[in-house]
């Protein structure tokens, strides 16, 4: 029998916060991201301009994203996800929107 334990529930305010301070310092020299929000692992990385096409650039490099209101990357990790697995999507995505940034600049 697969249950969620309170030690699952608990670790997600603190896998939420590094989560959120990870992203922080990932874009701090980014203007294109104007917001990051954050409530237990759910999060909002806010751009400045519309980014659709970084649900497929994040597909193809093996992340499952989604974008909300054109302009909002919607993040929805499994509660049990791991600390491999949060470094494996900061570091992913950061690099996937560093990208969008980069071409953006340089149509």
């Amino acid at each position: 029998v697969n249950t969620l334990t309170d030690d699952v529930v608990d670790g997600v305010a603190d896998k939420g916060a590094w989560l959120k301070e990870a992203f922080t310092r990932s874009f701090a020299d980014l203007p294109m991201i104007t917001e990051i929000r954050q409530r237990g692992l759910m999060m909002g990385i806010q751009l400045d301009r519309p980014c659709a096409e970084l649900v497929n650039r994040a597909r193809e490099a093996g992340l499952l994203i989604n974008v909300t209101a054109a302009s909002v990357v919607r993040l929805l990790p499994p509660l049990v996800i791991n600390d491999d697995e949060l470094r494996f999507l900061v570091d992913t995505l950061a690099q996937v929107i560093r990208d969008f940034a980069r071409d953006q600049e340089n149509p």
